[in-house]
């Protein structure tokens, strides 16, 4: 018995531990595993600079897209202005008019502008064959309250003669002018642009030439 414990103590000798321990132990190293490159690209990208600098050409991209929309005017024929300028048709407006004189009817569609005047598609100058009362007649509403070189106007003018269409472009002008602004009743009444001229031809009456033209009479 004794022969096997002496013949036990020097593996024992070999296995006591020793009692220099270092002061600081060993700490566990967790290596954190390593992202593939797609997704650090990705990572990247969703930073805050990134994101501005995308915002940033987002907008830049918006902008230019917006200013080569704008419509360009010039070269256009004057049909297709109108229809630029009016986008919903003259319905679809909110400074509008409509005027009456004998059979003729205009529908006017105020808009700021420089004064341009356009009449179914044509200058007004055009369209009204340079005759100054007629031109007279569809400025004075615009003059008495100062806005000539205020407001451009498009009419949708039909039925009637020249002379009619322009009297009932005036008062469609002046009703439009209302929309405006309510203080303007008083001086456009005051010049009469508000009154609704009701006269008409009269008719014809049987047994007689015109209206009132009686043949000659003859007593033999």
């Amino acid at each position: 018995m004794a022969s096997a414990l002496s013949s036990l103590l020097p593996s024992f000798s070999a296995l006591s531990f020793s009692s220099n321990l270092s002061p600081n132990p060993q700490t566990l190293s967790i290596s954190k595993p390593r992202l593939p490159r797609d997704a650090l690209f990705r990572r990247s990208s969703s930073s805050p600079s990134a994101t501005v600098a995308s915002s940033t050409s987002l907008a830049a991209t918006a902008g230019a897209a917006s200013i080569s929309t704008v419509p360009d005017f010039e070269g256009l024929s004057l049909e297709k202005y109108v229809k630029l300028r009016l986008p919903g048709g003259i319905a679809a407006q909110k400074l509008i008019g409509t005027g009456r004189r004998k059979c003729a009817i205009a529908r006017v569609v105020l808009q700021e502008g420089t004064g341009k005047f356009v009449i179914n598609y044509r200058h007004a100058k055009e369209y009204l064959q340079d005759n100054p009362l007629w031109l007279q007649y569809i400025r004075t509403p615009l003059v008495t309250l100062g806005y000539e070189a205020n407001y451009d106007v498009f009419v949708k003018a039909h039925g009637g003669g020249l002379s009619g269409q322009a009297q009932a472009i005036s008062l469609g002008i002046a009703r439009a002018l209302l929309k405006v602004s309510e203080n303007h009743r008083v001086p456009l009444r005051k010049e009469g642009l508000l009154t609704r001229d009701s006269r008409v031809v009269e008719r014809k009456k049987v047994g007689l030439k015109k209206a009132r033209k009686a043949p000659q009479y003859s007593k033999r």
